[in-house]
């Protein structure tokens, strides 16, 4: 069946009710479960696509709604895992799935309104962030995506790489990989997109003798101290990437030496969108 884009919303939600019961029993029962997210992997070789500098990258939304058919059986699958299969999964399994299905459902909720949205901010209200709506399946329960971020991975994985891994549809994100993460390469896959991300002098870089980096990293400063990915503050984060923060040496050297003054850029919430 073909998707129209305006009625995408309303199937996903019918359908996920309908996977709580029988059918994503039956699926947990059959022991398929795919961590090689191979058609997740197809979709956003696709319809991700690195900018030039290979450090952004800009998604195809209107691409990813006409295989609306296929992202839907992606998203069918992930909401299916019950909970019991979910904790035998390995640690790497755990946190490939969780960041996938992050990045999965914050695709399916761009196209709720696309191409009428021009940041994934307008989805909110008042009332709620689009980050608070509780609306996709994914353990047995309904969810929000600061579920997946807040309650799930950065508590419970302790991995600060995991904030160049998910994105939220914003050009101030780190790129949304045109590929899935999988437990075989996801040290290998962290450890890249923090590189690219730190690399991306539009976003980080040493200026006039300061440290002009993200907001993330104001935001979530304290995901970095505690030894949590070896650091003991943001600040041992940029000395290990001097190399990609700076070019002259006297900057790498107040970097690596933890003296830089550090300023924190505006975040761009506009939509990472390749327009056609």
């Amino acid at each position: 069946m073909r998707l129209d884009r305006r009625h995408f919303a309303l199937f996903i939600g019918a359908n996920y009710l309908y996977l709580t019961g029988a059918q994503a029993q039956n699926i947990q029962k059959s022991g398929d479960f795919d961590h090689g997210y191979t058609a997740w992997n197809t979709l956003l070789q696709k319809h991700v696509h690195w900018l030039p500098d290979a450090r952004q990258s800009q998604v195809d939304y209107t691409g990813f709604a006409d295989d609306a058919t296929t992202l839907q059986q992606v998203l069918d699958g992930w909401s299916a895992v019950t909970p019991a299969a979910f904790a035998a999964f390995s640690r790497a399994q755990q946190m490939a799935f969780l960041v996938n299905a992050y990045n999965g459902f914050t695709v399916a909720l761009i196209l709720t309104r696309y191409p009428k949205l021009a940041s994934i901010r307008e989805l909110g209200s008042p009332l709620q962030s689009p980050w608070k709506k509780r609306f996709f399946t994914l353990l047995g329960q309904r969810r929000h995506l600061d579920w997946i971020e807040h309650e799930q991975l950065r508590p419970l994985y302790a991995d600060p790489r995991v904030h160049t891994a998910i994105n939220c549809a914003s050009i101030g994100c780190p790129a949304l990989r045109p590929e899935a993460f999988v437990a075989a390469r996801l040290d290998a896959q962290l450890d890249d997109g923090m590189q690219r991300f730190l690399a991306d002098r539009t976003r980080n870089r040493m200026a006039a003798g300061k440290l002009q980096v993200s907001s993330i990293f104001k935001w979530f400063a304290e995901d970095f101290t505690q030894n949590r990915g070896g650091y003991a503050s943001v600040k041992d984060l940029f000395a290990r990437y001097a190399d990609e923060l700076a070019d002259a040496p006297a900057d790498r050297a107040a970097l690596r030496a933890r003296t830089a003054p550090i300023t924190y850029l505006d975040y761009d919430w506009a939509l990472n969108d390749l327009r056609r």
